[in-house]
């Protein structure tokens, strides 16, 4: 799940990061949650200190009470993975950020083309986050944790009931069902048989005609049921 973080003492301002929020993830799969603020609270703090997954911080740098550019310093503190944007109506802040070491995505000016530029600095930020996602689950004692992208297919093996998870190097035979691994993905596998999910982002060709899906690392199925073509636009 994406965990978008807003401060912003400005209501007009907060509603459009809310509004830009919304229109980028209606043309995503990600399962997203947004969490508002109009200042550096003690419900801000909650949510920074929590163990919530693939963070994607957007702080205002001044408001009445508080620096957003300080707040971000107790971020990475303990924190370097999540993504953080800042917004200001002061350009000369931008200095300030570049002279510190807060490893942030991206610096926007409200009176600067900000709309805009929010919609693709959230895009940038959503691809970052998808390349780095990974599944972890416990499967009889054993911690598997799989890169998403590295995933190709998963499917069912009738003879031991086991679930095969095939990505690009590895396949592996685990004991959850395919409805809980398409869970651990966000539920961002598309069916293409009742025994297979695809990740079409790694899909290369789809041969509708024989059933036959191809994968951008040359690797080919023929898990593709009339029934379910329609779901992957073919």
């Amino acid at each position: 799940m994406i965990n978008f973080i807003v401060v912003d003492d400005n209501k007009k301002f907060l509603d459009i990061i809310m509004d830009v929020i919304t229109k980028v993830m209606m043309h995503n799969k990600f399962i997203y949650k947004t969490h508002f603020f109009d200042e550096y609270d003690s419900g801000f703090y909650d949510i920074m200190n929590s163990s919530l997954s693939n963070k994607i911080y957007i702080l205002d740098i001044e408001t009445k009470n508080s620096s957003g550019i300080d707040v971000a310093r107790k971020i990475r503190k303990h924190d370097i993975d999540s993504i953080i944007i800042f917004a200001t109506v002061h350009n000369e802040a931008g200095l300030v950020l570049l002279k510190d070491d807060l490893m942030f995505l991206t610096f926007l000016c409200k009176f600067d083309d900000f709309e805009n530029k929010l919609f693709s600095s959230i895009n940038k930020a959503l691809e970052y986050i998808h390349h780095r996602i990974s599944i972890v689950f416990d499967d009889r004692g054993t911690i598997y944790t799989i890169p998403y992208n590295d995933i190709l297919y998963v499917t069912k093996d009738s003879s031991d009931r086991k679930s095969i998870i095939v990505t690009v190097n590895k396949k592996y035979r685990v004991g959850l069902s395919l409805r809980e691994i398409v869970k651990l993905c966000e539920n961002r596998l598309i069916q293409t048989h009742r025994s297979c999910f695809v990740n079409m982002d790694r899909v290369r060709v789809v041969r509708k005609h024989d059933g036959i899906i191809e994968f951008d690392n040359g690797e080919s199925i023929d898990l593709l049921s009339n029934m379910y073509k329609k779901g992957i636009g073919v």
